[in-house]
């Protein structure tokens, strides 16, 4: 295979290798506007803007919100936004917000739970880039053959619904067939480890958690302060609060009154994105979260956060070329 990585063009020339994961219920415009602003990728999932109606208003303050941006700032345009789309038939809103996405022409759409081409076939058509994510290299290349424009390698530690590949077997499995677009997700909160991510093949670190515990946030504030005092060791991996695993703050099971060290298992075919059967909604009360929130000392601008994520990456740039002189 060869060795030139292909980008859209949505994707070159970013100020920094990162995409801003969508987090259910907690990404909003404002979240979006300061991640793309500080020169990462925004995203949010449509599903955030209820009702859907919303998801108009809020298309319509970023694309102008970002549009005045570059034009005062044509010297360090925003990095583009991204909408993340369920296209799993629970979700029912789904045609609707797609019709959403093609009036404001969204540069990214990032598909999840499922690869179909009718949905990649919508995006091409107003001239934007889908990227897809996957647990693994079979999922992978499905997506490819159903028309996505690249990936989002979904690794063991990541928050919310979370595979369980090491990045290293994941990332080398899928560089062996496809040269396009990847980013990299799972316990990425820092800028060391977004080039670790680029040395192994990945081009941009995908990242979540860490912008939980911003000040542009929707997340209560002690779910912020939750990420800031957790660890590796406090996240919960379980099926039990949507049907498909995922990585969960232990202290928030605790407080909805459930032990972590013995969850039971959820039926996989009743798979539920809004709740769960418990009175504690998941998002809402059982707090995601990835392996990654050790790096996480305090709640921060989203603009300070991406100002310590180009410190370390640059830092560690320097490090390498140190290392390899």
């Amino acid at each position: 295979m060869s060795r030139v990585r292909h980008l859209p063009p949505v994707l070159q020339n970013l100020p920094l290798p990162i995409i801003g994961a969508p987090l259910f219920i907690i990404s909003n415009p404002k979240l979006v506007i300061e991640q793309c602003k500080a020169g990462v990728v925004g995203s949010m999932p449509a599903l955030n803007a209820r009702p859907a109606s919303q998801l108009d208003e809020w298309l319509a303050e970023i694309t102008e919100t970002l549009a005045a941006w570059n034009r005062a700032h044509p010297d360090r345009p925003a990095a583009p936004f991204a909408i993340n789309q369920i296209v799993h038939k629970s979700n029912d809103r789904l045609e609707h917000d797609m019709m959403v996405c093609a009036k404001y022409k969204v540069p990214i759409v990032i598909t999840s739970l499922g690869a179909r081409t009718d949905v990649n076939d919508a995006v091409h058509a107003w001239g934007g880039v889908v990227l897809h994510d996957i647990i693994n290299n079979m999922f992978a290349k499905k997506a490819i053959e159903k028309g996505a424009d690249g990936l989002i390698a979904v690794a063991a530690g990541a928050g919310g619904h979370a595979g369980v590949k090491s990045p290293f077997a994941l990332i080398q499995e899928i560089r062996e067939w496809f040269d396009g677009p990847v980013a990299l997700s799972g316990s990425i909160s820092t800028g060391d480890a977004v080039l670790a991510a680029q040395a192994m093949g990945a081009d941009f670190g995908y990242i979540g958690s860490a912008f939980i515990a911003t000040t542009e946030a929707r997340a209560s504030d002690d779910y912020k302060q939750c990420i800031v005092d957790s660890t590796s060791d406090d996240i919960v991996y379980s099926n039990l609060f949507t049907g498909v695993h995922g990585n969960y703050l232990k202290g928030s099971i605790i407080k909805a009154g459930m032990d972590p060290d013995n969850l039971p298992e959820s039926d996989p075919t009743k798979m539920n994105f809004a709740g769960a059967d418990s009175a504690k909604k998941a998002w809402k009360d059982i707090w995601g979260a990835g392996q990654g929130v050790g790096a996480v000392k305090a709640v921060v601008s989203t603009a300070d956060l991406v100002a310590r994520l180009r410190r370390e990456y640059a830092a560690a740039r320097e490090r390498l070329a140190l290392a390899a002189a």
